[in-house]
């Protein structure tokens, strides 16, 4: 019977036997050796593992009685699915085929050509549907291309955009986007096209990074559009160039930042403060079993801490742009300030993720230490809650921000730009300048999907090596 071993993922031995005692008596067949390891991952780790009555320590006497029960799945991924609980709870578990996709997705590194977009219902229609650019990553295709942030596209290859439709046609590696006008929310088709294809990009979530001066203000502007721990040295330079230049307030833009590693979403933090070294940040709640485990031997590992040894800027108050895109690892920044500093959030309602995943490999420790070498499928299930150094951490239905701002595709601006909607908001609040906020429509287009929540996993909050 497998027993597990997080030590990549805790700074101990971390070890609890199945319940089944009599388990390791009886084989698995290699046919269903990757359902096997569906069933025991989940079993250990799955956050609401008490809520799934197939996964609980008492509901198979032995391997022979789990075998049986494994069999019928047609694939792992679908009884991946039938052992998670169903949405809204759980909107993030996922599975891989492939764990080198996976690793690639949590370090930024995705079949991309460069067009981040959101997507939105054509006015009065439920089926019909639009997509816009939000902006374009530097060094891919689409950047050689005559396409733009504000850009609106109706179709791919010619064929429009539908419900039923738009991730088929937007998940291939090459495609024609067809424009359209957007003229005060009608969608009309103008000819223009552009051609892209997708190659392997690596996406460095440091998109903007410079300082605004305004009177006796040096305005520090950040725009970071994704956790990606092998980006967290440049994120340090970021944040000690801030520091040579006497930044005196800081506007974080994270509007599009669907999430990522908690430890880079802590050193973040600790950059942005630097006066609380070794304090709580956040405190991380597992299932029953693993929680009373840590509780019991190493509570501390529960805990993520400020960190020392960054460039801080030790700020008591930091502007935070937000919309529905900002996800996970942002909500938790924002919802882990809070009680050390003032956050001031401008823009949109988050999409409201407190809930966070570990990578769970086919091996005797479920690391990729000694990783069954007979296929290469990975969980990434969600693991784990977290809450504030006060506990809270209930924001299923979203943040709301202090000033409520949501992007207007009629008025989207250029992002860095001190007249862009939300920057502009910030700055005014920072130097009082008294100026009127942008009228807030009555009624709220938002999207419902964008380019990263396609793929599940790239709205990932998740624990990494610490």
């Amino acid at each position: 019977m497998k027993k597990i071993v997080i030590s990549s993922l805790l700074l101990f031995l971390f070890v609890l036997p199945f319940s089944c005692s009599d388990m390791d008596d009886n084989a698995v067949p290699s046919s269903l050796e990757i359902k096997d390891f569906v069933w025991k991952g989940m079993n250990l780790y799955y956050l609401w593992q008490a809520d799934v009555p197939d996964l609980a320590d008492n509901r198979f006497a032995n391997q022979s009685q789990l075998n049986t029960f494994l069999e019928p799945f047609a694939t792992p991924t679908v009884l991946f699915n039938a052992l998670r609980v169903p949405p809204p709870i759980d909107r993030f578990s996922v599975i891989y085929s492939d764990y080198t996709v996976l690793e690639g997705v949590l370090s930024g590194n995705t079949l991309n050509n460069g067009v981040d977009y959101g997507l939105r219902y054509k006015a009065g229609s439920t089926t019909d549907i639009y997509g816009w650019v939000r902006y374009i990553i530097p060094n891919s295709d689409a950047s050689t291309k005559a396409i733009y942030r504000g850009n609106i596209f109706y179709a791919i290859n010619e064929t429009p955009l539908t419900i039923d439709n738009y991730k088929t046609l937007l998940k291939n590696d090459a495609y024609t986007v067809n424009f359209a006008d957007y003229n005060g929310g009608a969608i009309t088709p103008n000819g223009l096209s552009v051609s892209l294809t997708k190659t392997n990009l690596a996406e460095n979530p440091i998109l903007l990074n410079t300082v605004i001066h305004q009177g006796t203000h040096n305005i520090g502007y950040l725009m970071y559009n994704g956790f990606y721990a092998s980006y967290d040295s440049q994120l340090n330079t970021a944040f000690g160039s801030f520091v040579s230049q006497n930044v005196t307030d800081l506007v974080l833009d994270l509007r599009y930042n669907s999430g990522g590693s908690i430890a880079t979403a802590t050193k973040l933090a600790s950059m942005i403060t630097g006066q609380f070294t070794g304090q709580l940040f956040s405190k991380e709640q597992w299932n029953a079993k693993a929680q009373a485990y840590f509780l019991a031997h190493n509570p501390g590992s529960l805990e993520n801490k400020f960190v020392s040894g960054l460039n801080g800027l030790h700020l008591n108050r930091v502007y935070i742009l937000s919309t529905k895109a900002t996800a996970s690892a942002s909500e938790l920044v924002i919802n882990c300030l809070k009680p050390y500093i003032e956050v001031v959030q401008i823009g949109d309602v988050t999409i409201g993720k407190n809930v966070g995943s570990i990578t769970l490999y086919d091996s005797p420790t479920f690391t990729k230490t000694n990783v069954n070498p007979n296929h290469k499928y990975a969980m990434q299930p969600i693991v784990l809650k977290i809450v504030n150094k006060d506990g809270f951490g209930e924001y299923t239905s979203g943040i709301v921000p202090t000033t409520l701002l949501p992007e207007n595709l009629g008025n989207l601006g250029v992002l860095g730009n001190v007249d862009e909607p939300l920057l502009s908001e910030a700055i005014n609040q920072i130097i009082a300048s008294g100026k009127m906020l942008p009228q807030v429509p009555s009624t709220i287009e938002r999207d419902f999907a964008d380019a990263k929540s396609i793929n599940p996993l790239r709205s990932e909050m998740y624990r990494d090596n610490k």
